[in-house]
């Protein structure tokens, strides 16, 4: 009995150490991979933000920007600046999103950037509720595309960016859908309205 009891023992131990450790989840999946974001939900995170700065805060501006590292999607970037503006602050506060942190000016998630004065609409822009983008980026470039085409012929392979303002050359305010790598170098964008998801106007 003594033998038997000694013979199970010891398989028992040596079961135990065959076993090998649990992976660690697949090393956690690896490190959850950075994810571009459509400007509409991306201003609506910084929205949440700003109201808590100004409860009046409304839009003056949107630009996507481009992340090393974090390739767009259609419709989508991994960087967007906001400014908002605050009538009862007499004030402008911007305010950026990003999928990534990299250091030293690129920060992950809602990052509140400085503060200015303003007393009210400054040139052709002017504020305007968040209620009115009623339109995304993915809606505003698949009304967009198809427009660019003999442009995309001669300049292949430009990026896509995104800029909403409302100016005095439209009622609502809009999308503007940039082929190139700036506004001020940009050779052809489409305006889109951000409210009603209307084809505005093509600028060359």
């Amino acid at each position: 009995m003594k033998t038997l009891l000694t013979i199970v023992a010891a398989g028992l131990l040596l079961a135990g150490c065959s076993e090998q450790p649990a992976p660690p989840a697949a090393a956690k999946k690896e490190e959850a991979r950075p994810e571009p974001v459509t400007g509409q939900s991306a201003l609506f995170k910084m929205y949440q933000v700003a109201r808590t700065w100004a409860p009046d805060a409304a839009v003056l501006k949107l630009d996507s920007v481009r992340v090393d590292g974090v390739p767009d999607q259609p419709g989508k970037s991994a960087g967007w600046e906001a400014v908002f503006t605050s009538a009862q602050k007499a004030s402008a506060h911007s305010f950026t999103w990003y999928a990534v942190d990299q250091e030293p000016t690129i920060h992950k998630g809602v990052f509140a950037g400085s503060e200015e004065a303003y007393s009210g609409a400054r040139g052709a822009t002017a504020p305007f509720p968040i209620a009115d983008v009623k339109i995304d980026t993915d809606a505003a470039l698949a009304t967009a595309k198809g427009k660019e085409e003999a442009y995309e012929k001669k300049n292949p392979g430009q990026p896509v960016m995104y800029l909403l303002e409302k100016s005095s050359r439209f009622p609502n305010p809009a999308w503007r859908v940039i082929w190139g790598e700036s506004v001020s170098t940009s050779g052809f964008s489409v305006f889109v309205d951000a409210s009603a998801g209307t084809f505005l106007e093509v600028m060359h």
